[in-house]
């Protein structure tokens, strides 16, 4: 199912929230809605499931027009972040509850039941009561409830917040390959860009009520419109060195050291603040743009090890490199920047 979204506007009392936002999703595409607390992304899930009336704006599934039809009437299953389950309830009765609401027939009801529950892996489970199961197993069954209705889209409102490490990196895989075999239309809303990334065909990377980028998780990785979008991907994030463009490129704030410019960015005037972003994998002990430091922090993360770097003038660099290396807290070492993949940010923030 195609989704469009029209100059879309949302306000609450005299606060807009949201104005004017374009947004179409592909039938069969996973698409994701990053950004901070408060950035609009879970209005704009609201006001595709109908819970939020638009304010401004129209919303086309397919070419029917549900600005003004109600939640009820838009065959959208959702996935909260609480789950959401009927605690006096089994599975089996948490699943097929959407279809007794349609009085469907029960042998019809039984069939999908059992097809869903086979699909999202909890066949053996039907029996029991959320409060028997664990967050990832109820996670399923909400997951399994809002399929088995057979949505034309379906929305995730962070639906892997309440699980431990281990679960979320289960349940990526898991809610990705539900979504692919079964072609639906999907939207995630999330605040973890990991989640993003690994899930999702396209990123919208939203803030205060806009979108700032959309595009497919490498291509924002590698190609940020701004410092914004740059510091909200990667994991190390990216670190940023601010300083003042020159003729020879940006001096950094603090400091007399000058780093060159890449080749084919266009850098502003002379004296003009401005920044680079460099990320964890460019700075490496065997890359040409050396720079000077003293290392200020190690995490070992088993195979990995995360180190800052702290320059004279203060600011930091991170460096993520295979395991034992050799390198201890204190270290003065003097490592190198790959310069054909500095991105350089404008006094405005946006990509230069």
């Amino acid at each position: 199912m195609r989704i469009s979204i029209e100059n879309f506007t949302k306000t609450f009392g005299d606060i807009t929230v949201i104005k004017d936002m374009n947004l179409e999703l592909e039938s069969g595409e996973m698409l994701a809605l990053l950004g901070p607390s408060g950035c609009g992304k879970s209005t704009t899930l609201f006001a595709v499931c109908g819970i939020h009336r638009m304010n401004g704006g129209r919303m086309l599934f397919g070419e029917r027009d549900v600005t003004r039809v109600s939640s009820q009437n838009r065959n959208v299953g959702v996935v909260f972040q609480n789950y959401a389950l009927y605690p006096h309830m089994n599975v089996y009765e948490n699943i097929a509850f959407p279809l007794k609401v349609r009085k469907e027939s029960k042998a019809v009801i039984d069939k999908k039941v059992q097809d869903i529950a086979a699909l999202v892996h909890i066949g053996e489970l039907l029996e029991r009561r959320p409060a028997q199961l664990s967050g990832g197993q109820q996670q399923r069954v909400a997951l399994a409830r809002a399929l088995v209705r057979e949505p034309d889209i379906l929305l995730l409102d962070e639906p892997l917040a309440n699980l431990d490490a281990k679960l979320r990196l289960e349940m990526r895989s898991e809610i990705r390959r539900i979504q692919l075999q079964t072609g639906i239309t999907a939207i995630l809303v999330t605040h973890d860009q990991v989640e993003a990334m690994s899930m999702c065909d396209r990123i919208a990377i939203m803030n205060k009520g806009k979108i700032v980028q959309l595009s497919t998780p490498n291509q924002m990785y590698e190609n940020p419109a701004s410092d914004f979008v740059a510091g909200f991907l990667g994991n190390p994030p990216i670190a940023f060195l601010d300083g003042i463009a020159t003729d020879g490129g940006l001096k950094l704030a603090d400091s007399e050291v000058t780093l060159p410019v890449p080749a084919g960015i266009s850098m502003p005037g002379h004296g003009t603040n401005m920044r680079f972003g460099i990320r964890p994998e460019f700075f490496q002990p065997d890359n040409g743009l050396k720079v000077t430091g003293k290392i200020s922090f190690v995490e070992t993360q088993g195979r990995e090890e995360l180190y800052d770097v702290t320059l004279e003038n203060g600011a930091v660099l991170r460096s993520i490199q295979s395991h034992g290396g050799g390198f201890k807290l204190g270290d003065e070492v003097s490592w190198g920047i790959a310069e054909d993949k500095i991105l350089a940010f404008g006094p405005d923030g946006n990509r230069l």
